[in-house]
């Protein structure tokens, strides 16, 4: 059975992630587009607090608009395996324990490079798909380990730095940790903010520690972590995503994974109306990462919905939307399996590592 194409998702001719562009320069790539206007990777802008201070939330607004993502949005049959795939490809499997190992993080890249049993990829038809995931994160100390795994797949190999999770090393640690990391090969580099400067309205403070990061992650991908769960309100999460975004964040990303709340779908749709935002006043596109919590296969479709609906089919893809779970590739992996053969298998069946 091969998979069709779902015109509400795009093409599925090819869900591998999408290498970079080939320009001159980055300013001129084409990242994204949104109401048919073409939009440029994020160089961020000078901070402006007149737009910081203006931001409002109607958050019983939020969260009727998102409860409509879960009580009307379906896909089935070969619709839902094609948003599944492309789940798939937007990945970031995520090993962030106390008890990692080199042995662990080689079997996460393992299947990274093969997230789906081979026979399920025949019975499904999607050999030709190539289907993997978009990334591998994990701590500093295992970037060398993941890098040689994932030698000549595509996969990025992407490094929490910055003082991760709670963020409340000294900045200039947390500046030498990223630079590390960079040097160490890391694609990508996920770094945590400061929270206290959100509830403070230290905006200005926050601005400078973000671009400071930037900076220090040289040609690396920057992806934000706001820690969203203890920003206590959504107008201190659309705030802190502005200022983010202002301070050149490539992507901005919802939690650590340590929080008592992580993602939830009020908290993707005000960063994804920020992110919407920045595009249509600046011209640039920022990516949106939801982490933590994440373990269904239905949540992935609600979250990939969600990107559709408030942002379009740009931002279906690696370069501008990940899925920070690991856990969620297994039940991903049992809708496959059920929808090629008609039954539900055990979980175990499909390990993670």
């Amino acid at each position: 059975m091969a998979v069709t194409k779902d015109p509400r998702l795009g093409s599925t001719a090819n869900l591998a992630p999408r290498p970079p562009a080939l320009h001159s320069s980055r300013e001129k790539e084409v990242l994204a587009m949104l109401a048919g206007r073409e939009l440029q990777p994020n160089r961020g802008i000078p901070l402006n607090l007149d737009w910081i201070e203006n931001i409002r939330v109607n958050t019983s607004a939020v969260e009727r608009r998102a409860q409509t993502l879960v009580t009307r949005r379906t896909v089935k049959k070969d619709w839902q395996v094609a948003w599944l795939l492309r789940a798939i490809t937007c990945m970031d499997l995520t090993t962030l324990s106390g008890d990692d190992t080199d042995e662990r993080v080689r079997r996460l890249c393992a299947k990274g490079r093969q997230p789906i049993r081979q026979d399920l990829v025949k019975l499904l038809g999607i050999e030709s798909l190539n289907i993997q995931v978009a990334a591998i994160c994990v701590y500093h100390s295992f970037v060398e380990t993941a890098l040689k795994a994932m030698g000549g797949s595509g996969i990025k190999v992407a490094a929490v730095s910055a003082g991760f999770p709670a963020g409340l090393s000294p900045l200039d640690e947390r500046v030498t940790e990223i630079r590390r990391s960079v040097e160490a090969g890391a694609h990508e580099i996920d770094v945590v903010i400061t929270r206290a400067h959100v509830f403070c309205g230290r905006w200005q403070a926050l601005f400078d520690e973000i671009a400071t990061f930037k900076a220090a992650c040289g040609n690396a991908h920057m992806k934000v972590i706001l820690g969203t769960g203890d920003l206590l309100t959504l107008r201190n999460v659309a705030r802190a995503s502005m200022v983010a975004m202002m301070a050149g964040a490539d992507f901005i990303k919802t939690s650590t994974g340590k929080e008592a709340v992580n993602a939830t779908l009020p908290v993707g749709l005000v960063m994804t109306r920020a992110i919407r935002e920045y595009a249509q006043q600046t011209g640039m596109a920022v990516g949106f990462k939801p982490a933590g919590g994440l373990r269904t296969a239905k949540q992935s479709i609600e979250w990939l919905a969600l990107m559709k609906e408030e942002l379009g089919a740009s931002w279906l893809n690696a370069r501008l939307f990940r899925l920070g779970a690991s856990s969620m590739l297994a039940d991903i992996e049992r809708q496959l399996e059920f929808h090629a053969t008609g039954r539900y298998s055990a979980e175990y069946r499909h390990p993670i590592a």
